[in-house]
């Protein structure tokens, strides 16, 4: 921890007011210390975390982190504010303020130090021991401390009470005995895997010691993880999943009473989950998945016709086995996009009818190396049905689902079934294996489930089913499809245009807005004209909301808060990134006037664009791919017409009547862990 901190990082008289001018203060001290490479760049990764989630915690603590490509070593800042800044917490201000810049690529020696950490900041001495401290070198060495015991991935940590445990389980269904020690084993994880994972281990092991429970907890974060023993879970009397991302293996726990909440609510709720895992153990109260395939028949990630224990509807869950597909389709898309749209800059658009490189590459000719770029990128291009479908599949049921999904995906494409037909190759993979982990299986046939039976049966059925039952009927969906995109012409195209940019501006980069990404993106597994101008007017449109909220505080300052001033500026930057999240700081604290107004822009900038005839085969990228984009002059004009008609928008309806309390809350996508648009 010493290398991560000094003395030149410590500020003990913070006097930001607000949660960036905080993280800047802290920055600039990393700058300064040759931690950080780029302030700005640096900054805009800090507040993209932040939109994910607030990071203020009870008992006046903020943690603002990230992972950056801007940080040259790990590090560690540390402020104390006199005043407290507002991080998001429930109780109120932080005063104790950890900056914490992880590299992109961090060793896990690095990332276990700061998990260390972030359990040390559940003891109220050693943040007491923060709040008296006299000068920046004592406070430097507090954080950096001796030697600390690994409690984060290295073995998952088993806190026992004093009471002798009983070593012969009894299932929760049969109810707990009352003269034996009451075990439960939980699981927590966040997007970043840096601090809220190892504060919400930390607060469950000292609620269960309070409660004279023995837990044993699974951190999965990014230094890594290492499983709960099989022991550990077979003995356990209830589950106790705090996560933000999914739980990897979540079908270990099928058939135990189980507690599935958000990873805050792990930090600041811990006495009330264990509470909780009590009750439904003694209720008998089991996950739907307790069939008896699943103890032999691999995983069952979740299962598609019993409502799963967070109570959530179909709707809710098909959204997220979708969403999982098309987040792991993406880089895909990312990959072969930017390098296609690369070839054609370099070679013109003629580089697809290239020969094979294999044949003919010259090495000092450009078009050669165009060539190369479009192969590479149309290569990877071909993953995209596969990959959507597996990963579908790979949702509902976990890594049974990837052979039948990808199988079932592939002859999607070898039908011409396409995109549509991948969606229906997942559906179909995930459902085929929940209806063969639910068959009673003899014990001998147990083993070779996961490994031989599921994958040859499943793959079996949705290869019937694609090629001789549903292939057809979407193979012409598809062409439909197709052939409307292509077709798409004056009022028809800026209509869609029109509804395209509503979705994107809604909210932001919530369900809707991943919609109407995921539409665009699939367009780019079969590229033609149509879906091109889709995909350009879906990035134009994600661009105007962030864009539009920093314009407004820039003409029209004083009718914003200083913190919202601030955070215009890094909306500057988050907007021109395509990063549609940096405008939900002002729809928070003023829904009724900045989401119509980004509306209002983002419809004006999608039919513009569309009418402009603007095309785009780079799946993101904002500005930076400008120049790989067709008619790019008007392209940006869209973009600038819809940011000022937000701007002018947001001025006037905050002219008119500025809010008394801004305090609205706008609902948190709840897989912005792993966004896929802007």
């Amino acid at each position: 921890m010493s290398a991560m901190i000094t003395a030149e990082l410590v500020d003990l008289d913070l006097a930001a007011d607000s949660k960036e001018a905080a993280a800047r203060s802290l920055a600039e001290r990393m700058v300064a210390a040759g931690r950080v490479t780029d302030l700005e760049g640096f900054l805009a990764d800090v507040a993209a975390r932040e939109a994910q989630m607030p990071t203020g915690l009870d008992g006046g603590i903020g943690i603002p982190h990230c992972r950056s490509a801007h940080v040259a070593e790990p590090t560690l800042a540390f402020g104390r504010s006199a005043t407290g800044i507002d991080f998001g917490a429930p109780d109120g201000p932080a005063d104790l303020v950890f900056l914490i810049a992880a590299p992109a690529g961090a060793d896990t020696d690095h990332l276990t130090i700061l998990s260390a950490l972030a359990r040390r900041l559940m003891d109220p001495e050693f943040t007491a021991a923060l709040r008296t401290a006299d000068d920046p070198a004592t406070a430097a060495a507090l954080i950096a401390g001796e030697p600390v015991a690994e409690p984060t991935t290295a073995e998952p940590e088993v806190i026992a009470p004093a009471t002798p445990a009983v070593t012969a389980p009894e299932t929760a269904a049969e109810g707990v005995p009352q003269e034996r020690t009451f075990r439960v084993v939980a699981v927590t994880s966040c997007p970043t895997g840096i601090a809220h994972t190892y504060m919400a281990a930390e607060s469950l092991e000292n609620a269960a010691r309070d409660a004279g429970v023995e837990i044993t907890v699974e951190t999965q974060g990014s230094a890594g993880f290492k499983k709960l023993p099989k022991a550990a879970i077979e003995a356990a009397d209830a589950v106790i999943l705090a996560h933000d991302v999914e739980v990897r293996d979540k079908e270990r726990f099928a058939g135990k009473p189980t507690v599935d909440v958000g990873v805050k609510a792990g930090i600041s709720r811990a006495p009330e989950l264990i509470a909780e895992a009590r009750g439904k153990a003694e209720r008998g109260e089991v996950t739907a998945a307790a069939h008896p395939a699943d103890a032999g028949g691999g995983a069952s990630y979740g299962t598609a016709g019993d409502p799963d224990e967070s109570g959530e509807g179909f709707g809710t869950r098909l959204r997220k086995w979708l969403m999982t597909g098309v987040s792991y389709m993406v880089p895909f898309v990312a990959a072969g996009g930017l390098l296609i749209a690369l070839a054609f800059a370099i070679g013109g658009y003629e580089i697809n009818a290239a020969p094979s490189v294999t044949e003919h590459f010259i090495w000092s000719e450009g078009a050669s190396w165009a060539a190369l770029l479009f192969q590479i990128g149309d290569t990877a291009f071909t993953f995209l049905v596969p990959i959507l479908a597996g990963y579908i599949a790979f949702g509902m049921v976990d890594r049974p689902g990837l052979v039948p999904g990808i199988v079932g995906g592939a002859i999607a494409l070898t039908i011409n079934a396409g995109f549509l037909g991948g969606l229906v190759a997942g559906l179909l993979a995930g459902t085929v294996v929940m209806a063969i982990q639910r068959i009673t299986i003899p014990p001998v046939l147990r083993g070779i489930m996961p490994v031989v039976v599921i994958p040859l049966i499943s793959s079996a059925v949705v290869g019937f089913l694609m090629f001789l039952v549903v292939g057809k009927p979407i193979t012409w969906l598809q062409k439909q499809l197709t052939d409307w995109l292509n077709g798409l012409t004056g009022s028809n195209a800026i209509i869609l245009g029109v509804v395209l940019g509503l979705m994107m501006c809604f909210d932001m980069g919530g369900p809707l807005n991943k919609v109407a990404y995921a539409f665009a993106v699939g367009g780019l597994a079969d590229p033609n004209d149509g879906s091109l101008k889709v995909m350009a007017c879906v990035m134009a449109a994600g661009m105007v909301p962030p864009l539009g909220l920093a314009l407004a505080t820039t003409v029209r300052g004083r009718l914003f808060t200083r913190t919202e001033r601030e955070n215009g500026k890094a909306a500057w930057v988050l907007g021109a990134s395509f990063i549609t999240e940096g405008a939900i700081p002002f729809a928070a604290a003023d829904p009724l006037r900045v989401i119509p107004s980004a509306m209002a822009g983002g419809a004006v900038t999608g039919a513009l664009s569309m009418a402009f005839g603007c095309t785009l085969r780079a799946p993101h990228g904002g500005i930076f791919v400008v120049p790989l984009i067709g008619n790019p002059w008007l392209y940006l004009v869209a973009v600038a017409a819809g940011t000022v008609v937000t701007a002018a928008l947001v001025v006037l309806l905050k002219g008119l009547r500025r809010p008394a309390a801004p305090e609205a809350a706008l609902p948190v996508p709840d897989d912005a862990r792993t966004p896929v648009a802007a």
